[in-house]
């Protein structure tokens, strides 16, 4: 088999985030559940996005996370995600092609605009996200690159891989059985954190959903915050630690970027608990400033902890 061009290609909604911070009194104000993502309409995200305090708009969508995570790395990537022909649409395929990432969708040159996510952050670093889908909702079949997916290593073509990640309890929860069907029948490398897991599979026992996921696919990465994370396999789990990070700031993204971290080592042929300390040194790089995409050169991190 020819060698990949490609490390790792992404699918995903395209987003812009606007990142603000706010109190506990504005969340309860607004009806919001801290820690959480809720779908909004358009006049939703005009309201909300005109109470929100100062915000820092930056391209975000967690698979395009995870793709900026892997070129920061030093790997190669692509992506493929709907935007609007409009200036935020313009941003996005920018900051993804500034950093070496192939992306060339066509735009949405008709319809809803780009999608951005209200993100708000609380004195405690956790962020209450608010999404509209917008342009997302226009990809289809005819925007998939065949030949694109053939290049990658991350790709069920040519007996490559395919990694989904649950992303957030309220997709899971609406999707359940879908997920389930999913993850037992196509999905090779699964990513989710504790509550993810847990709701995937209808359990409050950790250790439940962990049994439940064993054997449904070849790898199963399982966060844990602070408590590190866990790496489940037919065969073993592989307990791996959090890295240290001097101020917890904003927790957008650190799910995407230990993916990054992730799946760079798995296409680098790294054993798994370094992929793991890999992902656990992403994620830690971006929890400790505003946005989800890497503020330090990932591969520089990577080399003083001696993991490439």
């Amino acid at each position: 088999m020819p060698a990949s061009e490609i490390d790792v290609l992404g699918i995903g909604n395209a987003i812009v985030d606007v990142i603000a911070r706010t109190d506990d009194a504005f969340l309860t104000k607004q009806g919001l559940v801290k820690g959480t993502m809720a779908l909004i309409d358009s006049g939703r995200a005009e309201s909300l996005y005109g109470q929100m305090g100062p915000g820092l708009e930056m391209s975000g969508g967690s698979v395009a996370n995870t793709i900026a995570g892997v070129a920061s790395l030093g790997g190669s990537g692509a992506y493929i995600g709907k935007v609007g022909e409009d200036q935020l649409g313009r941003v996005f395929a920018h900051d993804l092609r500034s950093i070496g990432v192939r992306f060339a969708t066509p735009t949405s040159a008709q319809g809803p605009a780009t999608a951005r996510c209200l993100i708000l952050v609380t004195e405690d670093a956790q962020r209450t996200m608010n999404t509209f889908l917008g342009a997302c909702v226009e990809l289809g079949p005819e925007d998939i690159d065949e030949a694109l997916i053939d290049g990658a290593d991350i790709a069920h073509k040519a007996g490559r891989k395919v990694s989904l990640s649950l992303s957030d309890p309220f997709c899971v929860e609406r999707h359940r059985a879908d997920f389930r069907a999913l993850v037992h029948h196509h999905i090779d490398i699964l990513f989710a954190n504790e509550i993810e897991i847990c709701s995937l599979y209808e359990t409050k026992d950790f250790s439940a959903a962990m049994a439940a996921v064993r054997g449904e696919c070849d790898i199963a990465v399982l966060t844990r915050s602070a408590h590190g994370s866990v790496i489940v396999t037919p065969r073993e789990s592989i307990a791996v630690p959090a890295a240290p990070v001097a101020k917890v700031i904003d927790t957008t993204g650190a799910g995407d970027l230990y993916a990054s971290g992730f799946l760079y080592g798995l296409t680098h042929g790294k054993a798994l608990a370094d992929c793991g300390k890999l992902g656990s040194l992403c994620a830690a790089e971006i929890i400790g400033h505003f946005g989800a995409r890497p503020e330090t050169s990932l591969k520089e991190l990577a080399a003083k902890a001696g993991l490439v």
